[in-house]
């Protein structure tokens, strides 16, 4: 399923306008502080902070924004399993996994 079957505002420009946003984001020295003490928000990992990767805390697809407030670093792994959960969504998944 879609997400545009999900969501009639769902809006693909706003998408790519986000994705700019944190693009963006990513070569400031705001990220580099946040991805510095090399741990994965989600599983708490120590990771090479240039294996980091940007999440949004509530992905766009969900109406999340590339603000900072709604952006963590985490590892591949964690990003990829996440996909477009919730923090609390992501969280019963981990519990029942």
């Amino acid at each position: 399923m879609k997400i545009e079957d999900l969501d009639p505002e769902f809006d693909p420009q706003i998408i790519l306008r986000e994705k700019q946003k944190a693009r963006k984001l990513r070569q400031t020295q705001w990220w580099k502080n946040k991805r510095a003490n090399n741990k994965c928000f989600y599983c708490e990992t120590d990771t090479p902070a240039r294996k980091l990767t940007m999440d949004h805390l509530v992905p766009l697809s969900r109406g999340g924004r590339s603000i900072k407030s709604n952006l963590v670093p985490c590892c591949k792994s964690c990003n990829n399993n996440k996909k477009n959960l919730l923090p609390l969504e992501w969280k019963n998944f981990l519990n029942n996994f």
